[in-house]
């Protein structure tokens, strides 16, 4: 029993010396993509989705 608490403890140590280094001082700067698209982009699938609703309702 003594030599699995020796060895519980030893693992402990070693676990917070390995942690010790890991803390991050510098954050990565942001990086904003502007979008390009057009104003009138989002009225093509209203107009498909009624164009579409027209031909079942006729066909």
């Amino acid at each position: 029993m003594k030599k699995v608490l020796i060895a519980a403890l030893a693992i402990a140590a070693f676990a917070t010396a390995a942690q010790a280094g890991g803390i991050v001082t510098v954050t990565p700067e942001i990086v904003v993509v502007e979008d390009t698209a057009a104003s009138n982009g989002g009225i093509f699938v209203p107009i498909f989705a009624l164009l579409l609703l027209i031909m079942l309702h006729h066909g």
